[in-house]
């Protein structure tokens, strides 16, 4: 028998309009932007669907409208009857997937999503910092040419085998891109983003966190959970806050992710949010696999299984 997973959609992903068409294609989705504007103080949705790229691209709002957008495609997928049989996002997205596998509810999905979006934001403004994909290049030679070059820089997003990203001081990436450049990697892209993200210049933006959720109410899953943090299944659900915030200032395990996904038996990999930077993944990573992706009318339509 085949399994599905549903896989969440990080930060980067985001663009005017996105969500406008899930929800005239499901109206209940309506709820979700509703209770997004009660937590948040604002008209998300009017944001998503009219915004520009300059306000979509800020942290504090760039995070809870992939997260809206998120569940406002699982929503989708429902109403279609598409099953999953777990969860698993990239960063922001494991918000979303703790949502769809009943970890958070709702509203404390997006009591979440506003703590860490403003704790972040706050923190880029202090720490700078910021983040390079680089392509063509394994990533244990990324992880030694980092560690060889003056400075911080890390690797914090493990992306596939052909794709890692680092992130650390201005300086500290210049020196490493050169570096990286001279042992063979094919490009390197510098992410529009204002901060080292899962990096211990995070740290302040984690310990903030941390307290801000120590209040909410966490369950144990109803489905199979992955985990950036362990690049495996999630078991210990038992100090959330506590993982979470850990979850800021540590590497992304994408690719040991989807070969544990791989190893447990997934087949179907269903990409929900904007874009479709997941699916691109799996399917450069995983062989004899499914991958689509739900942004809107279209793609939801085109999900095969």
């Amino acid at each position: 028998m085949s399994k599905n997973v549903f896989l969440f959609s990080g930060q980067g992903s985001q663009y005017p309009g996105m969500g406008k068409e899930l929800l005239d294609a499901v109206p209940s989705v309506g709820i979700i932007y509703e209770c997004a504007e009660d937590i948040l103080g604002y008209d998300l949705k009017k944001i998503c669907f009219d915004g520009t790229s300059e306000q979509l691209a800020e942290t504090r709002i760039s995070q809870p409208a992939i997260f809206a957008t998120s569940l406002a495609a699982l929503a989708a997928a429902k109403s279609k009857g598409i099953p999953f049989n777990g969860v698993a996002g990239h960063s922001l997205g494991e918000y979303a997937a703790m949502v769809a596998s009943g970890v958070l509810t709702m509203e404390d999905g997006f009591r979440a999503i506003k703590a860490r979006a403003e704790a972040m934001q706050d923190c880029a403004l202090r720490q700078g910092g910021g983040m390079v994909a680089v392509l063509g290049l394994a990533p244990d030679i990324i992880e030694a040419v980092c560690k060889e070059t003056e400075g911080y820089v890390v690797p914090v997003n493990f992306n596939s085998p052909a794709q890692t990203v680092i992130a650390g001081e201005k300086d500290a990436l210049e020196k490493a891109i050169a570096a990286l450049s001279a042992a063979g990697a094919k490009r390197t892209v510098a992410l529009a983003v204002s901060a080292a993200f899962h990096s211990k210049l995070m740290q302040p933006a984690a310990d903030r966190f941390h307290e801000e959720i120590a209040d909410l109410s966490f369950s144990n899953p109803t489905v199979p959970f992955y985990s950036n943090l362990t690049g495996d299944l999630l078991n210990d659900f038992s100090d959330m806050p506590a993982y979470l915030a850990k979850h800021i200032i540590s590497p992304v395990h994408f690719t040991d992710e989807l070969a544990s996904l791989y190893r447990d038996g997934y087949t179907g990999y269903i990409e929900l949010g904007p874009n479709k930077v997941l699916t691109g993944l799996v399917k450069k990573t995983l062989k004899d696999v499914t991958a689509f992706h739900i942004e809107d009318r279209k793609t939801l339509d085109a999900v095969q299984l």
